[in-house]
């Protein structure tokens, strides 16, 4: 038996003990839990008084797959262990289940524990719980435990598995090893489809759109037929390089690809996020139109795109339509339908949509939203409004929020409230001389010479040298 995920290195070991622990505490439940009730007398109806180890074999799954909520599992959880039935029934079918049922209620920490469980219980892994356990793993960004999964699959000659090398490539593509994402990739000359999108899809999220394209049209040259899910992160790269002749091409290429499943909204949004991204918003409303059903997602790739583009009005009809249809929208579409209010120099409309968020959908503002109404109304000169907005957010600004208030204090000279923010910005990101140049040209367009070379002074003894042309989240031209 394997003692690798055992063996973490000391930075970890805390974390998941902790995890382990709470975990194990709260499957500590009362057999008279209303749940537990429930599950027993169901049992009892269907199976008679005496509930035997096999026929709970036989319950256990099915409850699994359906359950909703992190309280449901933990007490299914809680009735296997006092049922022992994992030891009557050792193999990985049933722990398999549970790793999943935790992975796919985004408790990736209490999937870990799990796992770490089946290991302790002498229960090898196989293929299907490898890549179940990889899921979890980049859910929670623990990537040293994947590495350790690495060499457990090699040991058991698994990593050349299909699910296996797919998980493996995503793992790595998720920390930004992409060398280590292509090896993996590479080492397999009979590699499925999977792992092709795997690799595709891993460049296209880290921001290597150039390189998941090229790894498209080798995947094409080696004869393989995309589906969904290539197209969905060849697109989303397409749009990244808003490569407009290359967008057509993809369009045709989508229509030809064999869907995994029959609703194909996600590509259909995919390729509204495209054409949004290379400017052509009438291409993507084109695709927006012929669809059939669409989703919070679709109506908010639409906005974005007008928002980014400047077609403020049609942002803000678009999201009125999106109501009208009774789809609600999530925190993405208020940072699209903010985004645009930024753009059009909308300030009423950006605090009633901004209020509408929180008191009509219950939707708590994020960094994101606190960022475009501070944007919204620096870029107005509403000053007073945005430092109060600042000082009575729940979490500390970024410096991106900073240097958008720092660039309209350089557009309208506020001298104030720009000393203010540099301050903060110093302290946030010492080591960056862009706060001292904004403030310094603040400075010097009010004609406070004094104060110009104070700031220089300052930068001197720092050993801060101005860079040429460059200032701190200077706004645009609208």
């Amino acid at each position: 038996m394997h003692h690798l995920l055992l063996r973490l290195p000391k930075s970890q070991t805390p974390e998941y003990l902790t995890i382990f622990s709470h975990l194990t505490r709260s499957l500590s439940i009362a057999s008279s839990s209303p749940f537990d009730t429930q599950f027993n007398a169901q049992s009892t109806r269907n199976l008679g008084p005496q509930v035997s180890t096999q026929d709970l074999a036989k319950i256990i799954p099915p409850q699994l797959s359906n359950c909703s909520s992190l309280l449901e599992l933990n007490q299914i959880y809680a009735h296997i262990l006092r049922s022992q039935l994992l030891e009557s029934f050792p193999a990985t079918f049933h722990w398999n289940n549970i790793i999943r049922s935790y992975t796919r209620l985004d408790a990736p920490g209490k999937a870990l524990c799990v796992y770490v469980a089946m290991s302790r219980a002498g229960v090898l892994a196989d293929s299907y719980t490898l890549p179940i356990v990889l899921k979890a793993v980049c859910q929670c960004f623990a990537i040293e435990i994947g590495r350790q999964l690495h060499s457990l699959a090699i040991r058991l000659g698994l990593d050349s598995n299909e699910f296996c090398e797919s998980g493996f490539i995503n793992l790595y593509s998720k920390a930004g090893e992409f060398k280590n994402a292509r090896e993996v990739f590479a080492q397999n000359l009979d590699r499925k489809l999977g792992s092709w999108n795997a690799l595709i899809g891993g460049l296209s999220q880290g921001g290597r759109a150039k390189e998941a394209i090229g790894t498209f049209m080798e995947l094409r040259k080696c004869g393989f037929l995309p589906d969904d899910v290539t197209m969905v992160s060849v697109t989303s790269a397409c749009g990244s390089l808003g490569d407009l002749d290359l967008a057509l091409q993809l369009h045709k290429c989508a229509f030809q690809a064999k869907p995994i499943e029959k609703p194909d909204i996600l590509m259909m949004n995919s390729l509204i996020d495209m054409y949004g991204k290379c400017g052509r918003m009438d291409l993507a409303d084109k695709v927006f139109s012929r669809m059939d059903v669409r989703n919070v997602s679709s109506w908010t790739s639409m906005i974005f795109g007008y928002a980014m583009h400047g077609h403020v009005q049609e942002a803000l009809e678009c999201f009125g339509r999106m109501r009208e249809a009774g789809e609600r929208p999530n925190h993405v579409t208020f940072v699209a339908i903010l985004t645009a209010c930024v753009h059009g120099g909308k300030v009423q409309e950006g605090k009633y949509y901004f209020h509408m968020m929180k008191n009509s959908y219950g939707i708590a503002p994020q960094l994101q939203h606190y960022g475009c109404i501070v944007d919204l109304l620096g870029r107005a000169g509403l000053f007073e409004e945005a430092r109060e907005t600042i000082e009575g957010m729940p979490m500390k600004a970024n410096s991106i929020i900073w240097g958008c208030l720092m660039g309209a204090c350089e557009k309208y000279g506020n001298v104030r409230i720009g000393e203010w923010v540099a301050k903060h910005l110093q302290e946030l990101e010492p080591w960056n001389e862009g706060a001292y140049v904004v403030l310094s040209n603040i400075y010097a367009s009010r004609g406070l010479w004094k104060e110009v070379e104070r700031v220089r002074e300052v930068m001197k003894q720092s050993r801060l040298a101005k860079v040429p042309g460059y200032s701190l989240g200077s706004p645009s031209s609208n």
